[in-house]
């Protein structure tokens, strides 16, 4: 069987370690790092991912508060109310939560947080120094992903890497830093050889290049797409996609892209769904806004994703 990669009790350490290092930061005599997340409407599931994040914020030390909006708020108004919050020194992160009503532009709302301020990683600047490797704010649901493999041990060095899902903010920044060299500003790099798969590969090919892989992570939404004669024996399978389910009882569950019965028979390593990435992009949002509280504090400071 294969080992499992618990992400909820790496992210309870890496909260652990924050709150130690928030504390001997305020005790210094800085005040504590602020959060604001923005969330427009009433969709149940953003409603929970913002409360607890929230409660993860206030667990490590970090002031934080929600700002709701009614959903027939203008795109105007919205890029306003983001605009105050920019120039208010006393606030370090800010986050939006996705998806906005079809109404508002989630891009141009996303480029209009400031970057230094911009602790989902969203904004064009914050990617384009990802791309090229620079010190930046990462998307939390990647830096996750890397997080684990740095702290379980997975050798990624010139090992095989597939990443399938290319969305811009979880599979296209999982596969830069997978490929990017590890010698670079960032500290983030992870020297991998890196295939991207998506809803237009052809289903004989995902199996080829999957059975290739030392290391498979999946970002799709789509159950059970990756099944045990898909993965190489010991090879390390991250399962970032999550999808909520009704069986033939009506009951509902959350299921991952994995075939995870099966396929834990087959891999070295693995992570469940619910347990595996999602508390540790909870966990990495909350280091986002302790380095932005960092470096809005010293200009000079770079954005090292290192303790």
């Amino acid at each position: 069987m294969a080992q499992i990669l618990d992400g909820k009790a790496l992210a309870k350490d890496i909260k652990d370690e924050l709150r130690i290092k928030i504390n001997n930061w305020v005790s210094t005599g800085h005040r504590c790092p602020s959060l604001r997340c923005i969330i427009v409407g009433e969709d149940p599931a953003s409603e929970t991912y913002v409360r607890n994040k929230i409660q993860a914020a206030t667990d490590v030390g970090i002031q934080a508060e929600t700002i709701k909006y009614d959903a027939s708020i203008t795109e105007a108004d919205l890029l306003a109310a983001i605009d105050l919050l920019n120039k208010n020194s006393d606030i370090d992160g800010i986050l939006v939560q996705l998806p906005l009503p079809g109404t508002i532009d989630e891009r141009k709302v996303c480029n209009a947080v400031a970057p230094e301020k911009d602790v989902d990683g969203f904004h064009i600047i914050n990617v384009g120094q990802l791309c090229l490797d620079m010190p930046t704010m990462v998307p939390a649901t990647a830096l996750a992903v890397i997080e684990m493999l740095k702290r379980f041990k997975i050798e990624t060095l010139g090992r095989n890497a597939v990443v399938v899902g290319r969305s811009k903010n979880v599979g296209m920044p999982i596969a830069m830093m997978l490929h990017s060299d590890r010698n670079h500003d960032s500290g983030l790099g992870m020297d991998a050889t890196v295939t991207i798969c998506h809803r237009y590969t052809p289903a004989e090919k995902l199996e080829m290049y999957c059975q290739n892989a030392d290391i498979i992570i999946t970002a799709t939404g789509v159950p059970k797409l990756i099944k045990a004669h898909m993965v190489k024996p010991g090879a390390t399978v991250i399962d970032v996609g999550i999808t909520r389910i009704t069986n033939e009882e009506g009951k509902t569950k959350l299921v991952g892209d994995v075939d995870y019965d099966e396929v834990s028979k087959i891999a070295g390593a693995i992570t469940p769904v619910p347990g595996g990435v999602g508390p540790m992009t909870v966990a990495m949002l909350m280091l986002n806004t302790f380095r932005a509280a960092q470096n809005l504090r010293d200009k000079t400071a770079l954005l090292h994703y290192k303790f």
